[in-house]
């Protein structure tokens, strides 16, 4: 196999029909979805509830689907991972989240949805005040930048037509905003059902043709460098557990706190988040034995896209079109989910329109995301875990702990001292990250400075309230 060609030299007509096919498939979903808002009450139709939240009739198919399809969209951080330290992958970023998940069913669900907010700072109002919802705004702002899957789109762009990632991530961005400007969650959760279904199909149709062109998974062992079948991947155990914290941070991810508030029941949220952790156990195994097959059969290969290259080698002409649709459709999933969730922060939680919320101050928020979004892409220079594990560690630091110990014990964490607590780790992350840049002077990660600064004053006046 060639190493770094363009894709669009391995395409012909077939897989150009396919592609295009997928791509209207998603559109009609979309159309289907409004047709379906038609038939709602007239005031129904412009509630900030529909805008945001789908009129709260998230039923347990529809859950799964555009939970799934928006969990999904760095795939190339993921198989890049995979293809420089292999079957770590799967503990950093797999895993830790199993369990992440399953705790968020089993213990968070009937506590946030008693809360009937729309928002996870209109729950921190809740919990703490006014000064918390802005501070916790921030952070989920941070949180819900899709740097990571700006990038991706343009690695995908980039290896499809070749050129440069910034020029490639611009074009893509600016066509997903447009997209994204029409329709609500009501269009992103309807395009995420055809999503779903076209990106599974793509991992494991990888998987398949590997299987019977290079051998089967045990065959793929014998192949591979005795790194790549170590589970700590030569990190320490410092950087595992950073990343099993920010596995954490689902506790506190406004993606999964907005399907949760729109499901039609806690059942059906519940019940959804199970079915859901199955299917990504699935997915996740199929992707890490993808990024395996190509790290055998392309060795020397640029990690960032060598999935991309190598799947749409592997595969005859017609299936080409396909996986291509599914892998675009991994990535424009979550990308168009957190463009939108991050225009709410803006627009509803930090700027507090809601009681004259307009959908033209969402839309003005979405273009200012998008901009925000490509200008910090340049900064990571293409490299999505870092974008994951430097914006990650701000929630899983500073935000987890005072919220989830709030949600369970209202009332025990004053305003001020949440304000001041999460201020302080989100200082020490910043300071320890450039301090550490410029003098080298600790193997320390910045998270755990984070944490420290912000669970040490939380406990110690959790201990003096209780006393």
């Amino acid at each position: 196999m060639v190493p770094n060609s363009t894709l669009i030299e391995h395409l012909n007509l077939s897989d150009w029909v396919v592609f295009f096919l997928v791509l209207l498939a998603t559109l009609l979903s979309v159309l289907w979805g409004q047709r379906i808002k038609k038939q709602l009450p007239e005031s129904e139709k412009v509630s900030t509830i529909e805008l945001l939240l789908m009129g709260r009739r998230l039923t347990l198919p529809i859950f799964v689907a555009t939970l799934v399809a928006t969990w999904y969209g760095g795939i190339f951080g993921v198989t890049a991972l995979t293809f420089e330290k292999g079957i770590y992958n799967l503990l950093t970023q797999g895993f830790f989240w199993y369990g992440s998940y399953l705790i968020f069913a089993f213990f968070l669900v009937k506590k946030i949805r008693s809360y009937n907010v729309i928002t996870i700072p209109e729950m921190a109002r809740i919990l703490f005040g006014s000064k918390a919802e802005r501070l916790t705004a921030s952070l989920n702002f941070l949180n819900l930048l899709p740097i990571a899957y700006t990038i991706s789109l343009g690695i995908f762009l980039k290896s499809l037509f070749g050129g440069s990632l910034f020029i490639n991530t611009t074009l893509g961005v600016v066509l997903v905003t447009l997209w994204s400007l029409w329709g609500g969650f009501r269009a992103v959760v309807f395009s995420d059902i055809v999503q779903f279904f076209f990106m599974i199909l793509a991992v494991v149709l990888i998987v398949i043709f590997s299987w019977i062109q290079i051998g089967s998974p045990l065959e793929l062992m014998d192949k591979l460098p005795l790194t790549h079948l170590d589970w700590t991947g030569g990190e320490s155990l410092g950087t595992l557990f950073v990343w099993g914290f920010i596995a954490l941070s689902t506790l506190v991810d406004p993606n999964f706190y907005q399907r949760v508030l729109a499901a039609d029941s806690e059942k059906t949220a519940k019940r959804g988040i199970i079915y859901s952790t199955i299917i990504w156990f699935i997915f996740d195994c199929c992707t890490t034995l993808g990024a395996l097959y190509a790290r055998v059969a392309i060795p020397d290969a640029n990690p960032q896209d060598a999935y991309l290259q190598y799947s749409i080698q592997l595969v005859p002409n017609g299936v080409r079109g396909l996986i291509l649709a599914g892998i675009l459709a991994i990535i424009l999933s979550t990308l168009d989910s957190y463009l939108f969730n991050a225009a709410t922060c803006v627009s509803y939680d930090f700027f507090k329109l809601k009681d004259r919320f307009k959908i033209w101050h969402h839309h003005v928020a979405l273009v200012f995301v998008s901009t925000i979004s490509i200008l910090f892409s340049l900064h990571f220079e293409g490299n999505v875990v870092e974008v994951w594990k430097t914006l990650g560690s701000f929630s899983a630091a500073c935000l987890l702990f005072p919220i989830l110990v709030a949600q369970w014990r209202p009332g025990i964490i004053s305003e001020r001292n949440f304000c001041w607590a999460v201020s302080f780790g989100c200082i020490g992350i910043v300071s320890w990250k450039i301090l550490n840049k410029v003098y080298f002077f600790s193997n320390i990660d910045e998270f755990y400075i984070g944490l420290l600064l912000t669970t040490v004053p939380l406990i110690y006046s959790v201990i003096r309230k209780n006393a």
